[in-house]
């Protein structure tokens, strides 16, 4: 590791696939305990915090606080897993980097888990910012609804669409996506971090409010109550999906431990970090969830901030509004550079003599320093952004599409490929009490997995239909 915090980045293995990914010079690696906490607060509460309100009034005041600390803990112990993965053959000295969650599922557990790992990988991350478009765009017109029932009264017909929200939003990703890497990304987290604690204050705070207005505590042990058993159970399924989208973040893991400095090792650091951010993030779900449905009861509605059971005071509102778009800036970026990097990775190994894909050109905008371009990267960032925008535009569901996205990636990339990279790892062998452990883990977080998966794909379709 060295104590400089810098690696010549030599190949991990003759055969793996993260050759491409050798820089030409070494990497300094500036990063800290703090950075790492800014960047998995960043990555993680984001979109999904909005939700859990909404999520605890359908699981009821006994089943949904219990979700999010299942949820919570699960996590974790994910992330211990991952943590240890980042150096081979020793989690804390190595000498082999792997800093990238694609490249470790090709490390550990060869090519073919690697291409099925590849698909949901890239699914997990463009589904995040699908979310992050769609959400944006919720806050952007609560902004304008805010305004209007201030100035025109509650009953008051202020009804905007999403779609200029949503082009907004997506312009401003275009330029935002030029920046290089995770490492030039520090301040953006730092940013978007701050945003992500202060809405989260807000709703808490709001939320804290309206139950003293109130004079009571609103809710049941059961929750909202369904027309027959079958639809509230598929509410509960989706409300899961909810809560899992809201907790891991497995998929940015290793590229956020490779930003970190050594000494102290960087799985040392990595774990402390995840520790104080799930704690924290915990903390601010509880608060928003309970405080939400405590206040709101049987009508608590799908996004806390944006689905008006606040009125007052408006220019609050507004300015809680305005930090979750500020932080979904930088929450977009989180989990689109991965993206980035593992397309143009591959293009960069496929086409090595391409000017377009290799040549970069040095411009220079008056007031501001020179800043390098490369057509490939360009073109295809601007061509994510666009389809990310187009989809959400499409399908504008925001509880809805979080289940999905929650559910559907949870389970193979939250538990199942950490379990097995762990298993290659440590070397541990069948049958042994940690693998019987470890598997009958993951096994039931299938389980969750399918059932919240079904809720959620349900309550699309019957959004899309309806």
């Amino acid at each position: 590791m060295g104590e400089e915090g810098e690696d010549n980045q030599s190949p991990l293995l003759a055969t793996s696939s993260s050759n491409a990914v050798v820089s030409a010079g070494p990497v300094k690696r500036t990063g800290n305990i703090w950075t790492a906490i800014a960047h998995i607060i960043t990555g993680v509460i984001g979109a999904g915090v909005l939700s859990l309100a909404w999520s605890i009034a359908q699981l009821g005041w006994i089943a949904g606080p219990i979700a999010m600390f299942m949820f919570a803990g699960i996590t974790l112990v994910s992330t211990y897993l991952l943590c240890d993965c980042y150096m081979y053959p020793h989690p804390e000295f190595g000498p082999n980097r792997i800093k990238s969650y694609m490249d470790a599922v090709h490390f550990y557990l060869g090519e073919k888990q690697h291409k099925v790992c590849g698909v949901i990988a890239q699914e997990s991350l463009y589904g995040n910012a699908l979310a992050y478009v769609i959400t944006s765009a919720s806050s952007i017109k609560a902004i304008q609804k805010s305004n209007c029932y201030h100035r025109e009264g509650h009953n008051a017909p202020c009804s905007y669409g999403d779609t200029t929200y949503m082009l907004l939003f997506g312009s401003v990703q275009v330029v935002m996506s030029q920046i290089p890497d995770f490492h030039n990304m520090e301040w953006l987290s730092v940013v978007a971090a701050i945003m992500s604690f202060t809405y989260s204050f807000i709703g808490f705070g709001l939320g804290f409010a309206k139950v003293v207005e109130n004079g009571r505590i609103k809710g049941s042990i059961t929750g909202v109550p369904a027309a027959n058993i079958a639809d509230k159970l598929w509410l509960a399924f989706q409300a899961l999906g909810d809560i899992a989208f809201a907790y891991p973040y497995s998929i940015i893991l290793l590229e956020i431990q490779d930003t970190l400095r050594s000494p102290p090792p960087e799985n040392k650091t990595m774990k402390k970090a995840s520790r104080i951010a799930i704690f924290v993030t915990t903390f601010f779900y509880l608060c928003c969830g309970c405080f939400g449905y405590a206040a709101f009861g049987n009508n608590t509605p799908g996004n806390l901030l944006t689905g008006f059971g606040f009125y007052e005071p408006y220019w609050l509102i507004d300015f809680a509004n305005a930090c979750i778009v500020l932080h979904l800036v930088g929450g977009y970026q989180i989990f689109s550079q991965p993206v980035f990097a593992f397309v143009e990775r591959w293009f960069t190994k496929k086409f090595p003599s391409s000017g377009f894909v290799n040549n970069f050109y040095t411009f220079k905008l008056p007031l501001l320093p020179s800043f390098q371009m490369n057509p490939l990267k360009i073109c295809f960032r601007t061509a994510y952004v666009a389809s990310t925008t187009a989809i959400a535009m499409i399908f504008p569901y925001f509880n809805q599409v979080l289940g999905v996205l929650g559910a559907l990636n949870f389970w193979p990339l939250a538990i199942y490929f950490p379990v097995e990279m762990y298993f290659v790892q440590k070397k541990i062998q069948p049958w042994t009490r940690k693998w019987i452990v470890l598997r009958s883990f993951s096994f039931v977080c299938l389980l969750v997995t399918v059932v919240s998966l079904i809720g959620s794909v349900q309550g699309l379709i019957a959004a899309k239909l309806g």
